[in-house]
């Protein structure tokens, strides 16, 4: 699998807001987002994103999006409700992501039984390609390579910190940086995931292959 174009292989981006790791093992998600990537590029017809209930009172937090409130997340299912999709979007695929090692270790927290194909993280792939660059938040690469316009047009009606925008933003930006690498054209899954992947798994053979490992 590892030697097809990156383009054909089945990746997710996702992104999923949550209550902040201060919480250790009681963090709970809030909203999450999954978009696959058709060659290459996010397929919004087959988007899927949820807030999520978490069943107990959330304190204000700065880091917690406004459009997350007491009464947006009461009227959302709960985990358990949407488990069933996540395992079905996520199991078997490549999951993209910016950062991608915390939104796994949340989804693995509540959801251990799901088992991605790999993990690719446009954060590792940035800096491999541009140490140059100090800010690394999904918002400000987003703005230097001029990819906003594009995400907001993708997702109207939502902004930076909402699970959607900013798997969309990942998703862009995973396919900009491909375009930065040598000889782009013969970019291969094992060649992207030598310089971006965390954890690769060989479904077929039902054994670990570890490409890389940085979890």
């Amino acid at each position: 699998m590892h030697d097809q174009p990156w383009t054909t292989a089945p990746l997710v981006a996702l992104d999923l807001e949550g209550t902040g790791s201060q919480d250790r093992h009681d963090e709970a998600i809030l909203e999450i987002a999954v978009v696959p990537l058709v060659e290459g590029r996010p397929d919004m017809s087959a988007a899927w994103d949820s807030l999520i209930n978490p069943e107990r009172r959330i304190s204000p937090r700065p880091w917690i999006s406004p459009h997350l409130t007491a009464s947006s997340l009461a009227d959302a299912p709960t985990l358990d409700k949407v488990s069933k999709v996540i395992t079905e979007k996520l199991s078997g695929k490549i999951i993209v992501g910016h950062n991608v090692g915390v939104d796994w270790r949340l989804i693995h927290l509540h959801l251990p039984h799901i088992e991605p194909a790999g993990l690719l993280d446009t954060a590792r792939l940035v800096r491999h390609l541009r140490p140059d660059i100090k800010r690394w938040s999904l918002t400000a690469l987003l703005a230097q390579y001029d990819l906003q316009q594009q995400v907001t047009t993708l997702v109207p009606g939502a902004g930076p910190h909402s699970a959607r925008w900013d798997a969309v933003g990942a998703a862009l930006l995973l396919a900009e940086l491909v375009g930065h690498l040598p000889a782009k054209a013969d970019t291969t899954l094992d060649r992207l995931a030598h310089v971006a992947g965390l954890e690769f798994r060989d479904q077929a053979g039902g054994q670990d292959d570890q490409l890389t490992l940085d979890l």
